[in-house]
């Protein structure tokens, strides 16, 4: 379901060529057998329950991540922000946390003047489990992404063509140059939603997408849109002469073995199905009572359960062997649903022109509202308004899913997306910074509205030729969130910036003429030096300032010297210095 708020949603809460804004497949194959052939080489070992260790993680922050989950099932601040959910998390092939917490069916209505939910019985209550199936909402934008992909790898569907050289009537209303691009990448211009339920047949619902006129001309603006992927679908079935449910169960819950994927479930799934809402006027378009086993969605209800843009049904394991397919560029064992290529282009911005809402192929890249600190400028995921997410890291080669029936039983109950920006937050903690040197670092935390401080000792600098050296590592929320270098001649009354300039190993020198770093540093460590101000008493700190919102990952510093001349002016390996670092907020992390 679209956010109709007239605004971007993050407010809430290398085979292919850029030519001239069109792209060349020229490798990729037009045979859609050769898309499903199993990879050539051996498949890859499947998905394991491991434990964090083998994974490659820190267990302490993946239990943190189940104990700030669990939080939610509280009021947060007023009501739960779901009745229950199911949490996954994992790196490499390693599912090291997979945890139901909740009730996946608590409610069989909603009390609109108590605002409150009425349960059912205890007895008819039934509780998370590892396998609960959930409506996914918007999750389902992947799918039908991956599928027209899939159709561009086997040259039936050209990225840069207009949407109207396939169908003849969306081009009207001033949609003629729309392109399928556009679509992928929500800068068609469509508005984020019309009520297609009002209209009462198929075909009407159709027409009233064919004659949608444009919110903002096609490529002039970022506007997330269901109707882009509404489009989408219809190109598909098409071009391909398969409904869309079949194209899924055929190109990639079958070859991929994803057996509890799909749209319209069947009745005898009913009790493995979280449910979602009291749909009832006015908070819902229609009058349906307790929405269980069928899409929560509107629209996609009145286009019999199979959409575009919402409809799918799966569990966490499911996802995460979407997940990790597309991780692994498209190959999952023996079997091929995506050229690396094609993975590569879903995970490229192709909406540079728009800053803040990046967005590869079907894919939302970097957007910290729901990606926490696990969002980098190739991070990828997609939410889904029912209470899921599902988010992948290629810088760290980790997944989440976090899967929640959170308009159970009415989507006001919750509001902003911090359960998801929690676990994801965890999950990132999750993944260690090993040490530039010996086995230990300096690390700011991860705070919102915080600020922490690492101070050297004073130190006579008045030579003028004072250096200080270190590794530094950073991963902040651009802009937000910034890590300051700066000194103090009066004994810390005053603070003025220390200029400095880092180099990642092997790389070229990159100024920071204004003493401040932010935002993304490719997660490595870079070699730091700064010229330091002559005072007789100088003391020189990092001083790391968040708002109040979301997070990075933070700041690593590690092997802290100061020489003047041939003089050691300060040495952090040496222990007597190191005691007479003051830290406030920062502490030592071990590899």
């Amino acid at each position: 379901m679209a956010d109709a708020r007239g605004m971007s949603r993050r407010q809430v809460g290398l085979g292919a060529l850029a030519l001239g804004g069109g792209l060349a497949f020229a490798s990729l194959p037009a045979d859609p057998a050769a898309a499903a052939a199993p990879s050539r080489g051996g498949g890859r070992p499947a998905l394991r329950h491991g434990s964090a260790r083998e994974a490659g993680l820190l267990p302490g922050p993946l239990r943190q991540l189940v104990t700030d989950a669990e939080a939610f099932l509280q009021p947060s601040p007023e009501h739960p922000w779901y009745a229950g959910a199911v949490l996954l998390a994992g790196r490499g092939r390693t599912v090291a946390l997979h945890r139901p917490i909740g009730m996946a069916v608590r409610y069989q209505a909603y009390d609109e003047e108590t605002d409150t939910g009425v349960e059912f019985p205890p007895d008819q209550q039934i509780p998370m489990a590892e396998d609960t199936v959930f409506d996914l909402a918007s999750v389902s934008k992947l799918f039908t992404s991956i599928l027209a992909v899939q159709q561009i790898e086997r040259g039936r569907v050209e990225l840069e063509a207009p949407v109207a050289s396939y169908l003849p009537d969306f081009g009207r209303a001033g949609k003629q140059d729309v392109t399928i691009r556009q679509l992928l990448t929500h800068t068609s211009g469509f508005p984020a939603w019309i009520p297609l339920y009002e209209a009462p047949t198929y075909e009407e619902k159709v027409q009233r997408v064919y004659d949608e006129e444009p919110a903002s001309p096609p490529g002039t603006a970022y506007l997330y849109s269901d109707l882009n992927l509404i489009s989408l679908q219809l190109v598909l079935e098409h071009v391909t002469g398969r409904r869309l449910d079949v194209l899924l169960r055929e190109e990639i819950t079958e070859p991929l073995g994803m057996r509890r994927t799909r749209y319209n479930p069947p009745a005898s799934w009913k009790p493995k199905i979280a449910a979602t809402e009291d749909a009832r006027k006015p908070w819902s378009g229609l009058d349906r009572g307790l929405v269980w086993g069928e899409v929560h969605d509107e629209n996609a209800y009145s286009l019999g359960g199979v959409a575009g843009h919402a409809g799918v049904f799966s569990d966490a394991w499911d996802l995460a062997v979407l997940a990790r397919t597309l991780l692994d560029g498209g190959v999952c064992g023996r079997r091929r649903i995506l050229r690396p290529e094609s993975v590569e282009l879903m995970f490229t911005d192709f909406n540079t022109a728009f800053p803040g809402d990046e967005h590869g192929l079907g894919f939302e890249l970097y957007q910290h509202w729901y990606m926490g600190a696990m969002a980098t400028p190739r991070t990828a995921g997609h939410t889904g308004f029912t209470g899921t997410a599902l988010v992948l890291d290629p810088t760290t080669d980790s997944f989440l899913v976090v899967l929640g029936n959170s308009v159970h039983p009415v989507r006001g109950w919750r509001s902003g997306s911090a359960p998801r920006v929690a676990a994801a937050n965890q999950l990132a903690r999750a993944v260690p910074v090993r040490p530039a040197r010996g086995r230990t670092a300096w690390f700011s935390g991860m705070a919102s509205a915080a600020t922490a401080t690492l101070a050297l000792p004073a130190l006579d600098t008045s030579s003028g030729a004072a250096r200080l050296s270190c590794a530094l590592w950073w991963d902040t929320e651009p802009k937000a969130d910034v890590l300051v270098l700066e000194s103090s001649a009066d004994g810390g009354t005053t603070w003025e910036p220390v200029p400095f300039t880092t180099r990642r190993r092997g790389g070229s020198a990159e100024p920071h003429p204004t003493g401040t770093a932010t935002g993304w540093s490719g997660r490595v460590w870079h070699d730091l030096t700064a010229d330091l101000p002559a005072a007789p008493g100088l003391v020189v700190r990092w001083r790391y300032t968040t708002d109040r919102l979301y997070v990075g990952r933070g700041a690593y510093v590690d092997g802290l010297r100061v020489e003047s001349g041939h003089r050691r002016l300060f040495d952090e390996s040496r222990p007597a210095d190191a005691t007479r670092l003051r830290a406030e907020g920062w502490s030592r992390e071990e590899d």
